[in-house]
């Protein structure tokens, strides 16, 4: 049975979607068979895998809109070692179409459950905002795993997910839990960082995962050549941090 985590954050530009490529890459590389679910419009998850979002005939649109089964619709990376159930500018539709349709936040859920056995995890990137497409994959997820810059305004955008996973646990998705913070694009020289570091662990314990993604120019980089970072650049430092996140990940939930 596949673990399924979104990597959510309401406040954009965190790293979302470098840590939902990356994680897959990394996982893919310690043995683990792995879904990319992009739930963002933008298909940024899809391009960073290396697979043309401008070239998918179907999406995770027609998924959501029971047009196709995940069977018919995923692709697989070769480069990357994982499959992509894609996005792009057609999934912006979705939410207005989602509205009028019964049972529309378990659309997602349902449709994973057919090729859970197929995967041992499942990673959903999701938009930067409450939407109907996060909702979708909140209610299809077991945890949260949420990025995170050590910034003073983080904090309040971490406040703000979790009331939100509560309320979803609460009325939608009684298995939903924050696996953990991952504290991304840290600078160990700015003191301001490791402050909010150390005030994330007083406050979210174990929580916080004990890997941390380091500030790194390659994996800034690598989207620009369609590659997650562990890829593009397998012996530079955010890549090396992403595997041993892997690793860590591996060991907290199997």
């Amino acid at each position: 049975m596949a673990k399924i985590f979104c990597i959510a954050n309401q406040k954009g530009g965190v790293g979302k979607t470098t840590t939902t490529v990356n994680l897959a890459a990394g996982l893919a590389q310690i043995g683990q068979r792995v879904l990319m679910v992009d739930l963002d419009p933008q298909g940024n998850a899809t391009m960073g895998s290396g697979v043309d979002k401008r070239k998918l005939e179907m999406t995770v649109y027609d998924v959501l809109l029971e047009v196709a089964s995940i069977v018919d619709v995923r692709v697989r990376s070769e480069k990357c070692g994982y499959d992509v159930l894609g996005a792009n500018r057609e999934l912006s539709g979705a939410e207005i179409e989602l509205v009028t349709l019964e049972r529309r936040e378990m659309r997602l859920k349902k449709a994973l459950a057919k090729v859970d056995k197929d995967y041992d995890f499942i990673l959903i990137d999701c938009p930067p905002s409450l939407s109907m497409l996060t909702l979708n994959g909140l209610c299809a997820a077991h945890g949260v795993v949420v990025p995170m810059q050590c910034e003073y305004f983080a904090l309040e955008g971490v406040t703000d997910l979790v009331n939100t996973i509560k309320q979803v646990h609460a009325n939608l998705n009684k298995d939903l839990q924050i696996i953990g913070l991952l504290r991304v694009m840290f600078d160990p020289r700015i003191t301001l960082q490791q402050q909010v570091s150390e005030q994330l662990k007083g406050h979210f314990g174990e929580k916080v995962f004990n890997t941390v993604i380091p500030r790194n120019v390659r994996l800034a980089e690598a989207p620009s050549y369609g590659l997650p970072g562990v890829i593009f650049d397998p012996n530079s430092k955010g890549a090396q941090a992403f595997v041993a996140f892997a690793r860590e990940m591996v060991g907290r939930v199997m």
